[in-house]
């Protein structure tokens, strides 16, 4: 064995069981929707702690792991995240945002009141390492962010949900409030405001379609 290796933990699994497991994930994905009304129902922290170090399994450029999460559940935290996103979000819909975007938006029935930032159990705000800081204050550069934030953020979506929550990406731009609300350094990017928590009762989501796989997919 090569020094700095160890074996691979792999199980195989013969070609149906593969299948079998292949369809049995697509099934419980595919009931995934974004939600924008939750339950004030508390979510204990230990299912986020998992949910997050499974996101924190992603791999990444030179496996740097250049991402930060911020669990959000106190309550005056929250209610300052909604006043900044919303201050955000008014110039967006009042102005900031071209016509043919806000008509692509309008299916989902969106605006500026952000009811769910104060709602919803639980607030993640996921950040960029744009460098690293090393124990003597020096930068050390990160590779390829974006691309390696993005994979983990799909992966804490997927945890989220596998667990039982309902999920909400929030994007309010821009989100620098985010660093200072949270008390984050000037090297971490928000990338992503996650909203996670169980749906409202009677909750409903648009009756919109999904691309089926020849619409995303080639085989040659």
């Amino acid at each position: 064995m090569a020094d700095g290796f160890i074996d691979l933990d792999y199980s195989e699994y013969p070609a149906e069981v593969m299948q079998e497991r292949a369809s049995a994930f697509y099934d419980e994905v595919r009931r995934r929707r974004t939600v924008r009304d939750f339950s004030d129902r508390a979510v204990p922290r230990e299912v986020i702690e998992a949910c997050i170090a499974s996101a924190g399994m992603a791999p990444s450029g030179a496996n740097q792991q250049p991402w930060h999460f911020v669990a959000v559940s106190d309550p005056s935290i929250k209610h300052q995240i909604r006043t900044a996103a919303e201050e955000e979000e008014r110039a967006f819909y009042g102005g900031r945002a071209s016509e043919e975007w806000l008509s692509a938006l309008e299916p989902l029935g969106t605006d500026a009141q952000k009811p769910f930032l104060e709602s919803a159990a639980w607030l993640i705000a996921i950040f960029g390492e744009s460098y690293g800081v090393s124990e003597d204050g020096s930068q050390v550069k990160h590779y390829y962010v974006q691309e390696s934030v993005g994979i983990a953020t799909g992966v804490l979506i997927t945890a989220l949900h596998y667990a039982g929550l309902a999920t909400l990406t929030h994007t309010p731009s821009p989100m620098g409030f985010l660093n200072s609300i949270l008390g984050r350094p000037s090297n971490e990017r928000p990338f992503l405001l996650l909203v996670a928590g169980y749906p409202a009762v009677g909750a409903q989501v648009p009756d919109i379609a999904r691309k089926d796989l020849g619409g995303i997919a080639s085989f040659i």
